[in-house]
Parts: structure tokens; sequence; C-alpha cells
């Protein structure tokens, strides 16, 4: 069943894409599943990142969210396919304990090994940070290695260099929900910390990605139990930040994902999904899953729905623009496969976004059904 279901929506994915003619779908290239079937049930939380031997993506899979069978999973992209998805770490911690694996975060060092950031736990509230290193584009890696106590890393979304750091964006959720940077000057030897960004009492948000502007001001936008997206600002290139407030965008209580491009505008997915005020749980459906583009980070334009189906879950996006200026980006697909799309920004048809709402659709979630 989950086969047939893949593959009717990868023919009905192509078919869209190709005819060019539903609406919001301008600009996408490719639309296709990083795979069919797997070894594992489900799969969650993907990365995707360009290295010199090709694009490689990793997730995590197994029975369930949690489940001490989940690993960390890698597929590369060759020639239009995506290799099998191979195990590229666990949570085996010694002969008598295993625990899930969660939310891998891949980044390329320029003229240097490419990292593997991800978290092992029970739960969030027992996460603790690992790393891995590969110097062959994702086909081999070397051991894995503990991060400091206290560190988890990227939290979800890449990390950039800054002045020769490595700045990851962070975030904690014991104690509430609060932003922060990890960085590392010898990629993963040392550590300190910027932040927490927030007290984590009036505005909840994780999950924090960086924008850059010009004359080293950086942005970071991020998911919140706040129903709308958090941002804070930087004047100084990260080394100070100002308050934590919320943008006029929608967030449903799920991740976001944003990158600044080579030509200085920023891109966003997100779920464009309004959680009404008198949903006290400010969590709202999976779906749609959008693209939205801007030139200063306040002001944004509809550009894209990836996702429309009633049916959730379209969540935990990541984007990012290769080398040849395309954007791709890779979300999870109803927790049973990940999607992967490719952009050509130039080709994308936008309108304004105003107050918060969609052009012409329905932004206000009403009964709804919590995804988990």
């Amino acid at each position: 069943m989950k086969k047939l279901l893949l593959a009717l929506t990868f023919i009905t994915s192509v078919f869209v894409v190709d005819a060019q003619k539903a609406a919001w779908k301008s600009g996408i290239l490719v639309d296709d599943f990083i795979y069919d079937t797997a070894a594992f049930p489900q799969c969650h939380s993907a990365t995707i990142e360009e290295t010199p031997q090709g694009m490689v993506a990793a997730f995590f899979g197994g029975t369930r969210e949690g489940h001490p069978d989940v690993e960390i999973y890698l597929s590369h992209y060759k020639k239009g396919i995506w290799s099998k998805p191979k195990s590229v770490a666990n949570g085996i911690l010694n002969d008598t304990l295993r625990k899930a694996c969660y939310n891998p975060v891949l980044f390329q060092v320029e003229n240097g090994p490419l990292l593997l950031f991800y978290k092992i736990g029970n739960r969030v509230s027992d996460w603790k940070g690992y790393m891995k290193r590969s110097t062959d584009g994702g086909y081999t890696w070397g051991p894995q290695e503990s991060l400091p106590e206290g560190y988890l890393g990227p939290i979800k979304n890449k990390p950039f260099m800054i002045d020769g750091e490595l700045y990851c964006p962070s975030s904690t959720e014991v104690g509430g929900w609060k932003f922060h940077f990890e960085i590392t000057p010898d990629l993963g030897k040392t550590w300190r910390k910027i932040g927490p960004l927030n007290d984590g009492q009036d505005i909840k948000c994780i999950q924090p990605s960086i924008l850059f502007h010009k004359k080293g001001v950086l942005q970071v936008l991020g998911r919140t139990r706040n129903r709308q997206i958090a941002q804070a600002w930087s004047y100084d290139n990260g080394k100070t930040w100002g308050p934590v407030t919320l943008t006029n965008m929608p967030n449903n209580n799920s991740g976001t994902d944003a990158v600044t491009l080579k030509d200085g505008r920023h891109l966003l997915v997100y779920n464009h999904v309004r959680v009404p005020d008198s949903i006290p749980n400010p969590k709202g459906p999976r779906t749609p899953l959008n693209l939205a583009i801007s030139k200063d980070g306040k002001n944004w334009e509809a550009a894209l729905v990836l996702e429309n189906s009633p049916i959730s879950q379209y969540s935990y996006p990541t984007i990012m623009q290769a080398k040849d200026g395309k954007v791709h980006i890779v979300y999870t697909w109803r927790r049973l496969s990940v999607k992967h799309v490719i952009i050509d920004v130039n080709q994308l048809k936008t309108k304004k976004i105003k107050n918060g709402q969609w052009p012409g659709g329905n932004n206000v979630v009403g009964e709804v059904t919590l995804d988990p």
C-alpha cells in the first residue's frame, strides 16, 4: 500500500511539474522521492548538502520517532537518481544500551571534510550531541565523536562559517524554548556559546536558521509556540543579538528553514498555517508546505505551494542553494518518505503576502487533528 501511495503521488507530482499549469508551481524543475521502499517504516528531519562528489541527503529512520532502532540514513544524488538509503550512525552506546537518533545536519567545509551532526537520546530532554566526519563526500565516515556536555550542535538547520568560525544555530526545550548559537573555531575541537537570545517564557522559540544581510547584519528565523515565526537581529556579524520578536508570518509549531541566495534575496520554507487563538495549544496540521521570498527578510512574497493535500504531514524542510544557482529542498513526506525538490528561482511567480495571509488561500485552521 505504501509503495502504491508513493507511486501514485510521484506520477501526479511529475504531471503537475511538467505541465507547469497548477497554481504556485512555477519554477519547480524536479519533484521526486529520495526513496520508495526502505527497511524502516518511518522517517523524518531531512538535511541536504553539496559536496565535491555531488549532492547528499540524510534523515533519521526507524520504527517511529524516539524508538531505539532509529538511525541516521544517507543517500547520494547521481545523474538524477538517489542511492538506496544507507545507515551511517546509530544510537548503540554499549553492549546493553541503545537509544534513538534525531535531527541530522550536514555541513560541507570548504576544502575540508563533510560534517554530520546528530543527537542521541530517549527523548529531547535526554539528547546528547554527536558528530562524524567524511573526507569522500559521505561514502565513508570516521568514528563517532561526542560533543561537550551541554552542546548539541546545529539543532535542525545548517551552520555557516562566519569570520572563520562555524556558527551552529541551536536551541533548547528544557526550561523553556530558547534560541542560542554554538560556535567552534576548529571544526568541533573547542566550543563556546552565544545566548540564549530569549528567556523562553513570553516567546517560546526553537530551531533557528540564519539569513545574511549587508554590512554584517544577520537575522534568525524559527519555530515557535506563539502562532508566528520568531526572529532576532544582529548588527555586528553575529557577535551580539537584539531581542527575539514575532514576525507577521504564521507558524503551526513546526520546523522551518531559510536561506540567503547569492543575489541577496531570502527564501523561507514553512507551513503557512494560521492557528486560531481559540485553540489553546497552538499546533496546527503540517500542511500545506510553502515557499516565500523576500528582499529584506521582513516583507515576504508567496512563491510556491510544495504540498497542499489535506492529508498531513509535510514538514521539517531544509533548503540550500547549490553552486549552479539551483535551490534544493528536502522535507518529510507523511513520515513515509523524503521529498526532494529542485527550483529555478528565476522562474518563480510571486504575489505579496499581506498581514500574514497567503494570497487567495485559506490560511486559518479550524477543527484540526494534531500531528505528532
